[in-house]
Parts: structure tokens; sequence; C-alpha cells
């Protein structure tokens, strides 16, 4: 099968594979502060590390032009310098995707959840309580992309971790995180996700 971007339905595909095909992909179930101090809580299926000296991450926000006013997430990051990843895992499922819903601006996302929030050590926004694993993150910068719609805007917002929590109980008895314990969960494409149960290693060549 060949088809050119945006074409797939020419190639007798009835949706875009392309959110199918990268993937797993994790999700940054970020948590920032507007500048009344009120809470946001947003999951984002475009997420990743980018470096570890310093450890970054990355949440790519879409969907709404500088114009028209961007997401919520990325605004407070911006405004405020600071956000939190929590790590959406298969017991939180439902709640993240609770969070995903499209509420009045400065509407707790969180409280619509049902989930309790606790401070963090060294930025603002709280962390969801329930997620064994937490990034405080300090704003580096927001890079624009191309938009195939003018009235729509491609954004990757950066951050540095500058504090990790951990639950202990998700440590095992060699001092390894193990990701089988807290079963993070994954975007695939369509309506799909996934949930990591089983690793397996492999040693690099010499």
């Amino acid at each position: 099968m060949y088809y050119e971007a945006g074409q797939h339905k020419a190639a007798g595909l009835p949706y875009n594979p392309f959110k199918a095909i990268v993937a797993p992909r994790p999700i940054g179930w970020i948590t920032t502060l507007d500048g009344q101090g009120r809470i946001n809580l947003a999951p984002y299926s475009f997420f990743n590390a980018v470096s570890d000296s310093p450890p970054t991450v990355f949440f790519a926000s879409s969907g709404r032009s500088r114009e028209v006013g961007v997401k919520d997430s990325q605004a407070n990051a911006e405004e405020t310098g600071e956000f939190v990843c929590n790590m959406a895992t298969w017991d939180l499922r439902d709640a993240m995707n609770k969070t995903s819903a499209s509420l009045p601006a400065g509407e707790d996302e969180a409280a619509f959840a049902g989930l309790e929030m606790v401070p963090s050590r060294l930025v603002k926004p709280p962390r969801v309580k329930a997620s064994p694993v937490h990034l405080e993150c300090r704003y580096l910068q927001t890079l624009e992309l191309p938009s195939n719609d003018p009235g729509n805007g491609n954004f990757v917002v950066f951050g540095e971790v500058v504090a990790v929590h951990i639950d202990d109980a998700m440590i095992d008895e060699k001092g390894l995180l193990d990701v089988t314990r807290y079963k993070p969960i994954a975007r695939l494409g369509y309506m799909d996700y996934a949930v990591v149960e089983q690793v397996f290693s492999m040693d690099r060549p010499s």
C-alpha cells in the first residue's frame, strides 16, 4: 500500500493510520496552574523525553492558533514557567480519559475526574496523588511547527525535569523502576490504547 500524506482515503483506508503507525506513545498527563492559581489537568498523546542531561521532556499542543488562543496547558506553562507530568497508568485510565473532556476555561479537570492532588516540591502545579510517578518540570521554550490549517497551530512545549517522584512500591529488589508494577498506558491510533505488562532486555553489541 502506498499513498501520499493526507490521501489515505484514496488508498481505501477510512481513517488516517498515522497515529497507529507511530505507536505506542506515552501519555503526558500535564498539570499546570493558570495566572489565578487554578488547576488544569490534561492528557497529551504526543509526549516523550528528548534528552537526559539535563532530563528534558516535551508535550505537543495542537488544534488552536495563538490568534484563537492556545490550549490551557501550553498557555499556563508559558505564563507561569512550570508544569508537572503525571504518569498515566492502567488503574488511572478512566480518570485520565475524563480529564480529556473540554471543560470551560478555569474549571478544574482533576476535581471533575474525582482526583486528589498533592503539592509538588520545586514547582507550584500539584501532582495527581494516585499516580505512582511524577516529573516536576520548569518550562524551557515552545517551538511552533507548520500547520496545514491556517486557523490551527502546532506547538511543541519543552520542559526541564527538575524533580522526580516515584512510589517506593514501583522499585524492584535491584533498585530499578519496574514498569510492570505501575503499568503505564500508551496511546495508539484511533480510540486504542496499550498497557505495558511485559518487558524484555537485549545487550548492545560491543
